[in-house]
């Protein structure tokens, strides 16, 4: 399974690189699970067509507004959100994983949900900062989950 990411604090790294480790290791345990390779997206990325499905990772960078009815401007993941645009790289992920602060409570997670809206994909799962070891393992089960029913197509 292909994951792409963008990182601004190093908490969604953290946490794609900690639900890798643990593919791995049920890849170890059953090889019918799938492993997973990561890719992060940065400013400085060279955008090129992506030619196998993935999964988007993205955290909530977020500028006024609550989230529900006085707006908000997406700030610092614009990246991301362009490289899904480029040459329609959209059209191969599977669905988002969101990240953010609970605290910030109607905002939490709502670049994700965004994202899942303009590009019609499925928000899949949400954690909050760099995640809990259940948050991995969760995670990985509905990834795990999605990548065989579309690959059962």
């Amino acid at each position: 399974m292909n994951i792409l990411y963008l990182s601004i604090s190093g908490n969604t790294r953290a946490f794609a690189k900690h639900i890798a480790e643990y593919a791995e290791k049920q890849h170890a345990d059953n090889p019918e699970m799938p492993e997973i390779s990561l890719k992060e997206i940065h400013e400085n990325s060279p955008f090129e067509k992506e030619s196998e499905p993935f999964f988007t990772f993205v955290p909530t960078y977020l500028d006024g507004g609550n989230g529900l009815d006085n707006g908000d401007t997406e700030i610092l993941t614009e990246t991301l959100r362009e490289y899904l645009e480029y040459e329609e790289n959209h059209t191969l992920c599977l669905g988002v994983v969101g990240s953010g602060n609970k605290n910030f409570n109607n905002q939490y997670c709502l670049t994700a949900k965004q994202y899942a809206r303009k590009f019609g994909f499925p928000f899949l799962a949400d954690y909050e900062l760099r995640g809990t070891p259940t948050d991995v393992a969760n995670v990985y089960a509905i990834l795990a989950k999605t990548f065989s029913a579309y690959n059962a197509k």
